[in-house]
Formats: structure tokens, C-alpha cells, sequence
């Protein structure tokens, strides 16, 4: 289905979105990717959202990439005799592995491992930081502290460690069930949460075995600090803003998300930003103005996708999200002052032969009436090039790999259709007019840039560019018909 933007949309897929219905309503709308939520549901549930998904991709005949979101580990004070204490600034709060209920003065923190980092003077954030305790001393089974905001405190709430490198894995021994399960199904992305240091990605592509595209989610202030590190071991980024303002000064995070989107782009990996952009429609069918304007910073700064969590998962208007989004989106994209942003901050090295055949590609496209730039790709490389020249045409990508074709609804500008695997130039060039004609692209008098690597159908050897024309009979006139 072809989209009239550049920027995609991630939705996640929960209680109010999980029948056929509804998720191919969704897709309509706007939704490029389903994000399936692995903190939320069972295996069961799991695989059936990923049939129906599967199925409208069939039936609609338009590649949709799934991403499986990963828990990660879950740091949870235990419980209270009372269900919850009232905790006042300055009074005292002793965290301990005893887990006898607790009361106003203390209660069970149950992961020894933070004890094992903690220092003195360290902050610890209850309740997605409404609390905030600071620790005055601590030893391997307890940590006094001061209570500096105070709240209700009740069972089982999140705690944050946002002051130290917590010594535990991105993956918990559900994680790893949930990897394998995933991975079995055939989603496309996998999300890693509490990516902390590039090892924890690595660990995790050992498991994917390359039977999905691993996405490292930001949401640690360590993982700020070690970024270039991660991204480079990195397929995708998630700008997880949720976590990222509750262990930082929520000043921080609007800069930060830039920089990173920024770095994203410049390496050629997709890049999402997430959480809580149309919150407030869980519960109403229209979004607020602050709302609107945080969804199109993000497009304005070059963004791949951005993101629905409850809007789309649990709220009560998931398709006015979605299509809420793709509104902002078209109206972003159609601004002049978009396209000005774009180019001033396309801020690229290129030093191969691939890289320097997409921007000659974006160059001849933009100065003259080409209508778009077709691509060939097996592993997606060539097509997450052009899409990081952010170039004014469509992007179209061929590729014979549907695992390809999938991962790429997630990169800006890239619409991605099935081809045969080819044997020649000349062939590659009349099936790429071919889509481009049948996909909306292009007329039989316009004019295309074809990109391809020769020999065919190995990565990474784009190598050819060429202007053709889109109608047959002149891509090459002095060539006998062979049945193409």
C-alpha cells in the first residue's frame, strides 16, 4: 500500500487491537509495523496477532514488518502489609531482601544485585520516579535511605536505578524464552530493553542468529553515555522517551533525542521515536496541541517511525491514532520548511562505492524530472543508503527476499515490492519501470533512477546506476525482445 509520506508508524498491537478487524483497519489508516508487546499477553495470543498480521499482509499484498518487544528485567519492590504506605520527604525508608510485608518504615526490595552497585548518595525512583530516595548507606542486603519526594508506595512498583551500571544482563530467562519464540514465529524486529553497554546487544544477536533485526530501545542513561558503541552493534534504535525521563531530568531528553536521531541517520540505521506522543488518546479522540507538535518534531528531525503504546494497544481510539499520525506526517512532509530542515542536516561521509552510487542517485533525482529512485537490495543496505539521503522522490525497493522487504517498512521513504531474483542488468532496469508504473511511481513518460549490484543477488555490490525511461519500448530500443 503505498503511503503519501516518508516517515512510518509503528503500533502496538493490546486488548483493544488484537482481532482481524481491527489491525487491518489499522494498517489501512496507516500503520506500517506491529509491535507486539512481550510484556503483555501469552505465546498463545502472541501467535495469533502474527497470523492475522501475516494474513492482511497476503491479502493486501504489501509487506509489514512485525517487531517483537522484549520485556527485559523488572525491578519491583515487594509488598505491604497495608497494600501501600504514605512515604513523607525526610523521613527514613530502609530497603532490605527481607520479605516480610512491609510498613512506613521499609519493605523488601528483592534483587541483591542493586545492593551489590548501590553507593551512598545514590538516588533509587519508585513509581516511574515519583518517588525519589536517596541513599545514605547501604551493604549487600540492605540500603538506608532519605525519602526526597515523597508518594504512595504500594506493591510491587517499578524501581529505577538511574545513578549506576546495574550488573544484570538485558536478558531475563523469560526474555530468552520469548527470543526463541519470536524469532521461531518470524517476526522481523526484535526489541531489546535494558540495553545498558554494547554486550548486551551482542548477547543478543548470538541468539537471534540473524532470524531477526535486533533493536537496541535507549532508556538508560548508560546507554546515552555508550551510544556510538551500541549503535554500531545496533540494526535499528528505539528512542524509548518513557524511561529515559524518569532516570533523567526530563529537560535532558528532548536534546538528547535529537542527537541521537541524528546519529541514527548518519549511520543508516532506522530509528524510532516512542512513548507517549498522543497519550492523551487513549481517552479522546483528539490529540492535544503539544501532543501534535512533540509528533512533528520528531518528523521535522528525520525520524524513521514513530510510535503508538497505549493509543493503539489498549485506548479507546486506535485508529484515530494511527490515523491522527498520518495526518501530522502529511502535513509535516508537505511543509517547505521540512524539506529545508532535511537538508541542512544531511551530514554524511561516504567513502564507498555504494555510498557515492545512492547520493549521485539523490543528486540526478533532485536536479532533474526523475519520479523515483528504484533500488535492488538483498540485505536492505542499498535501500537504508538512499533512505538516509532523504532524497525528494519515493524510494522504491526490489528485493526476492521477503524477510528483506519486511524489515524495510521500517525505514523512512522506503516502500519495498517483491521481485524475481535477476540475471542482468537489463532486466533489473524493465522490472524496476515495471513496478514503478504498476505501484503508482511513475507513467510510461516518466523517467526513473535504477540502482543495482552486479553480480546480482549478492549484498552489498552496488556498483551500477542508470536513468531509464519507463516505457519499454525505449529502455532499449536497439535490443531484441528476449521475453522479459
Amino acid at each position: 500500500m503505498r503511503r503519501h509520506r516518508n516517515v512510518k508508524i509503528v503500533a502496538t498491537l493490546g486488548p483493544a487491537s488484537e482481532d482481524y478487524k481491527t489491525i487491518r483497519a489499522l494498517h489501512e489508516a496507516g500503520a506500517d509495523v506491529f509491535r507486539l508487546n512481550m510484556s503483555h499477553g501469552s505465546h498463545e495470543s502472541i501467535a495469533k496477532k502474527h497470523k492475522i498480521i501475516r494474513q492482511i499482509e497476503e491479502e493486501l499484498d504489501s509487506p509489514i514488518a512485525i517487531l517483537a518487544d522484549l520485556q527485559g528485567p523488572k525491578l519491583r519492590v515487594g509488598t505491604f502489609a497495608n497494600e501501600a504506605e504514605e512515604l513523607v520527604p525526610g523521613a527514613t525508608f530502609r530497603l532490605d531482601l527481607d520479605e516480610t510485608p512491609g510498613d512506613v518504615t521499609r519493605t523488601c526490595l528483592p534483587h541483591p544485585e542493586i545492593f551489590a552497585a548501590l553507593e551512598p548518595g545514590a538516588s533509587l525512583l519508585v513509581n516511574d520516579g515519583k518517588i525519589r530516595l536517596r541513599v545514605t548507606a547501604c551493604g549487600a542486603d540492605f540500603a538506608e535511605t532519605e525519602v526526597v519526594i515523597g508518594g504512595t508506595i504500594s506493591n510491587r512498583k517499578g524501581v529505577n536505578v538511574p545513578d549506576v551500571m546495574l550488573p544484570l544482563a538485558a536478558l531475563s530467562d523469560k526474555d530468552r524464552a520469548d527470543l526463541e519464540f519470536v524469532c521461531e514465529l518470524g517476526v522481523d524486529w526484535l526489541a531489546l530493553s535494558f540495553v545498558q553497554r554494547p554486550s548486551d546487544v551482542e548477547e543478543a544477536r548470538e541468539l537471534v542468529k540473524g532470524r531477526a533485526a535486533v533493536l537496541s530501545k535507549i532508556e538508560k542513561p548508560s546507554a546515552v553515555e555508550s551510544f556510538s558503541d551500541i549503535l554500531a552493534v545496533s540494526d535499528g534504535i528505539m528512542v524509548a522517551r518513557g524511561d529515559l525521563g524518569v532516570e533523567l531530568p526530563v529537560q535532558n531528553v528532548p536534546p538528547i533525542q535529537k542527537r541521537l536521531v541524528r546519529q541514527c541517520r548518519a549511520a543508516a540505521k532506522p530509528v524510532i521515536v516512542a512513548t507517549q506522543m498522543l497519550e492523551s488518546m487513549i481517552e479522546s479522540p483528539m490529540p492535544t496541541r503539544a501532543e501534535v507538535s512533540d509528533v512533528a518534531t520528531a518528523i521535522y528531525e528525520g525520524s524513521d517511525a514513530i510510535m503508538l503504546s497505549a493509543e493503539s494497544a489498549a485506548g479507546s481510539y486506535p485508529i484515530e491514532a494511527v490515523t491522527t499520525m498520518d495526518n501530522v506526517a502529511r502535513e509535516v512532509e508537505a511543509d517547505p520548511t521540512y524539506r529545508q530542515v532535511i537538508m541542512a542536516s544531511r551530514r554524511v561521509e561516504r567513502t564507498t562505492v555504494a555510498e557515492g552510487i545512492v547520493s549521485a542517485a539523490r543528486e540526478i533525482a533532485e536536479a532533474t524530472d526523475i519520479t523515483s529512485i528504484c533500488c535492488y537490495t538483498q540485505s536492505g543496505t542499498t535501500a537504508l543508503l538512499i533512505a538516509r539521503e532523504r532524497p525528494q522522490v519515493p524510494i522504491l525497493a526490489l528485493s526476492s527476499l521477503r524477510t528483506t522487504a519486511r524489515r524495510l517498512a521500517l525505514s523512512w521513504g522506503v516502500d519495498c515490492v517483491m521481485s524475481d531474483e535477476l540475471g542482468r542488468f537489463k532486466h533489473a532496469v524493465i522490472g524496476a519501470a515495471r513496478a514503478a508504473r504498476s505501484h503508482g511511481y511513475a507513467t510510461e513518460d516518466s523517467q526513473i533512477v535504477v540502482t543495482a549490484g552486479v553480480p546480482f543477488n549478492v549484498p552489498g555490490t552496488t556498483n551500477i546506476l542508470r536513468v531509464a525511461p519507463c516505457q519499454e519500448s525505449l529502455i532499449y530500443p536497439n535490443e531484441p525482445d528476449d521475453g522479459v
